[in-house]
């Protein structure tokens, strides 16, 4: 069902409680990366203009369900602050009589901002009074913390029964959109790029998305557990060993699928995991390669690289979740940048490039090629488990449209 936008709201001189993602990177106290508080500035700015009295909640971090000054959102308020050009004050804990108090004094267009929700471990139980506590005297909710979207906390499903509308904010609207409405019916081909260290990790996005996709590119650890499947030698290469048979299971739906599941057909491997290291890579898999004992795979090889590449070139709508190599170390980065930079070349031809999250994220960052995606959800696990197919808590108890 549609559910109810931030653009369908009436919030003049309404008190609006908003659940904002603001579990930032800190170092010593000051904040390393602001992209979570950026991306909620659009929704924050657009309820400010119509007039709300707005009160924001966020976690951050473990602090293990008790207070602990070094979770607080302390840095938080005072950077939200500079980015909107007006003070932001923070609650001293985000239930109780002095919260209810400023909240209560709180004018039309003014930002308060609550202390820690997982300082009290009612959060993470969603326990209903601390739900309905939270939910104070607000008579709107909106959620726009896609990245906690699919765990039931109080924050982000219990406050929904205790006001009268509970909306989408617009990032929570941007990753439906992209991750769940493009992917309906997507513009053909559709190619999925999936990698990490895992099978197990990804096997039900795997699983869900074969049946749309037209083709499958799989790289990173994961493509060693499929090659050791298939009998290939892949030496210190990560590999799950309880999951040959699965890997198996998934090549043997793919083709009976009709669907081309390609693994790369080389490898860069390497005999020290670290900077600077030897690389070299494999003979063909198909022409008897592998990962000889001592060395490990550590990135998609240079055929591979040209194979995915001329077939993300070729898409319509690509889907991208987990790099194809260990591209946090210079060395071994090659496999994982070209895919981005093939990724950002295929959107400037058109393609609809969605970024599904994760370590992906992190790497399309990393090479400076953010800008040049159609797409980049903000979510980990909640991107996942949207893909898979699951039904989101976070996004069901909004009202419907």
């Amino acid at each position: 069902m549609a559910k109810l936008s931030i653009r369908d709201l009436d919030v003049s001189a309404k008190e609006v409680l908003m659940r904002v993602d603001f579990n930032v990177p800190l170092k010593d106290g000051a904040i390393t990366d602001d992209t979570r508080i950026q991306a909620a500035i659009p929704s924050i700015r657009h309820l400010l203009a119509g007039g709300a009295k707005l009160v924001l909640c966020s976690h951050l971090g473990r602090p293990k369900g008790k207070p602990d000054a070094t979770f607080s959102l302390a840095p938080a308020a005072a950077h939200l602050g500079t980015l909107l050009g007006q003070s932001v004050t923070l609650a001293p804990d985000c239930i109780g009589p002095a919260t209810a108090a400023l909240r209560a004094a709180l004018p039309p267009g003014a930002v308060l901002l609550l202390e820690n929700t997982r300082f009290h471990a009612a959060e993470e139980a969603n326990e209903p009074a601390f739900a309905q506590q939270l939910a104070g005297t607000a008579e709107i909710y909106v959620n726009d913390a896609f990245g906690t979207a699919h765990r039931a906390h109080a924050s982000t499903e219990g406050v929904t029964h205790y006001v009268k509308q509970s909306a989408m904010g617009f990032l929570m609207e941007r990753e439906l959109k992209y991750l769940q409405g493009e992917l309906t019916t997507p513009a053909r081909p559709f190619v999925v790029i999936m990698g990490g260290s895992k099978v197990s990790d990804k096997i039900q996005v795997i699983m869900s998305l074969m049946e749309k996709a037209d083709t499958i590119l799989v790289g990173g650890a994961m493509a060693f557990t499929f090659f050791k499947a298939k009998g290939y030698e892949v030496g210190n290469s990560r590999v799950e060993a309880d999951k040959l048979d699965l890997a198996l299971e998934i090549l043997a739906k793919a083709e009976a699928l009709g669907k081309t599941f390609l693994l790369p057909a080389d490898t860069r491997k390497t005999d020290k995991f670290e900077e600077g290291a030897l690389t070299r890579c494999t003979a063909l898999f198909e022409e008897g390669g592998g990962v000889p004992t001592g060395w490990m795979g550590i990135d998609i090889g240079d055929r591979a690289i040209e194979e995915f590449r001329d077939i993300i070139l070729d898409a319509k709508t690509i889907l991208w979740n987990g790099p194809v190599g260990v591209f946090e170390i210079e060395s071994f980065a090659k496999g994982t940048r070209a895919v981005a930079e093939a990724v950002a070349e295929a959107t400037r031809r058109g393609a609809t490039t969605i970024i599904g999250g994760g370590d992906s994220v992190t790497a399309v960052n990393q090479f400076g090629l953010e800008d040049q995606m159609t797409f980049i959800s903000t979510g980990g696990g909640a991107s996942l488990e949207l893909l898979e197919g699951k039904v989101l808590p976070g996004v069901a108890a909004l009202s419907e449209l």
